[in-house]
């Protein structure tokens, strides 16, 4: 008999409900039981898990890894999916094997690397990867001379943590002054320059922040499986033009992202974000990590989640490629069940906390997740908040 699959996912995106059901019904016919951390109780990734824990807050890196350590010893995780703390995590490979658990992240030199995206356009520039024109700013003064040169050129500044995910701070520069108009309608991603600056200059510390151009879509997203021999095993890149969803195989998209997948190290799963800077792409953003979006390569005919978990066990799937591309799609929300109380469930044959099971309301959802979850709530199926 094949023994069932142990995977733990940490602090996750909501979105990766999708991401446990692609390994639930994973084409092996293989058991697989979902171990979820977070430090939210109403995460859906908690009541989508078949045992969760709440994290205890306020951990440093280094007490972290022990927390993380122990919960794969206790757990018997086969397969660990970090997201919260990776660089430290990944620094303690070696520890992590020692207690038996498999870590599906890249090495600690790709972490390290795209964790600040000025070091990442350095590094995959010199590989002969085209990135936008950017600027480093910390001051008021830095970053006028940045937007002017944009400006200048013809271009629309805009800026972003030098470090950071999902798209947290990521802000578009106008001189239009601030007006009732800005206060009409939805709040969008423009901020006027003049109160940029004016907090700036009354700061007491400098910020961090990478100045660009705004890129023009269509937004494509690589997503790769890369095996620790530094070989790409799958690449699909997901289209994005305004609302409109698809997939490409297009090299323009997939050659750049096999290029920085291979050549730094991006074992496992990770997503490659490229936009248009006039007639070429360019590099936008490295996630060393799965992407939230990554289930919609299911509309392809794969499961790379299940794909990846084979590879970190040692099970090599070899290359993949889609059988077909799906067609195009858009993304709308629906609903997810969450716990009825503020304590992570568990499954019954769980001997450390035993919880009642309260079954989901009748009409829920469509396809009935097990009686132990809880009343159903909505959660966007795009990339949702932590």
């Amino acid at each position: 008999m094949v023994s069932r699959v142990r995977v733990w996912l940490n602090r996750t995106y909501a979105e990766n409900v999708f991401f446990m059901d692609q390994l639930r019904r994973n084409p092996s016919d293989r058991a697989v039981e979902i171990h979820a951390t977070h430090g939210d109780a109403d995460s859906p990734v908690l009541a989508a898990a078949d045992t969760a824990d709440l994290e205890p807050e306020g951990l440093s890196p280094a007490a972290y890894v022990e927390y993380a350590l122990d919960q794969c010893a206790r757990r018997g995780i086969d397969v660990f999916v970090p997201r919260l703390h990776q660089a430290a995590i990944v620094a303690h490979r070696a520890d992590f094997e020692a207690v038996g658990t498999a870590l599906l992240a890249p090495t600690p030199e790709a972490v390290a690397v795209f964790e600040d995206k000025v070091v990442a356009y350095e590094a995959v520039q010199a590989i002969g990867v085209p990135v936008p024109p950017w600027w480093r700013v910390r001051t008021a003064d830095e970053l006028l001379a940045a937007v002017e040169e944009l400006e200048a050129a013809g271009h629309k500044a805009c800026f972003k943590p030098a470090s950071g995910a999902g798209g947290v701070g990521f802000r578009v520069i106008t001189r239009a002054p601030f007006s009732l108009m800005h206060l009409s309608g939805f709040p969008t991603p423009y901020v006027q320059l003049d109160l940029v600056v004016e907090v700036l200059r009354q700061a007491d510390e400098p910020v961090d922040w990478l100045v660009m151009p705004r890129l023009e879509q269509p937004e494509v997203s690589v997503d790769c499986l890369t095996g620790p021999d530094n070989l790409v095993r799958l690449a699909v890149g997901r289209t994005k033009n305004g609302r409109r969803r698809g997939f490409t195989l297009q090299d323009q998209w997939l050659e750049p992202a096999r290029r920085i997948a291979e050549g730094f190290g991006l074992h496992y799963l990770s997503n490659i974000q490229f936009r248009m800077f006039g007639e070429q792409p360019v590099l936008m953003d490295v996630n060393t990590r799965p992407a939230g979006g990554l289930h919609q390569l299911s509309l392809c005919g794969v499961n790379a989640p299940w794909a990846a978990v084979q590879l970190a066990l040692g099970e090599d799937p070899g290359e993949i490629v889609p059988p077909f591309l799906g067609q195009d799609y858009t993304v709308v929300s629906g609903p997810r069940p969450l716990r009825p109380v503020s304590l992570p469930q568990q499954r019954v044959e769980d001997t450390e906390t035993l919880l009642p099971t309260v079954p989901a309301p009748v009409g829920a959802v469509e396809d009935q997740t097990p009686a132990s979850t809880a009343p159903a709530a909505t959660a966007a199926a795009e990339a949702l908040p932590l």
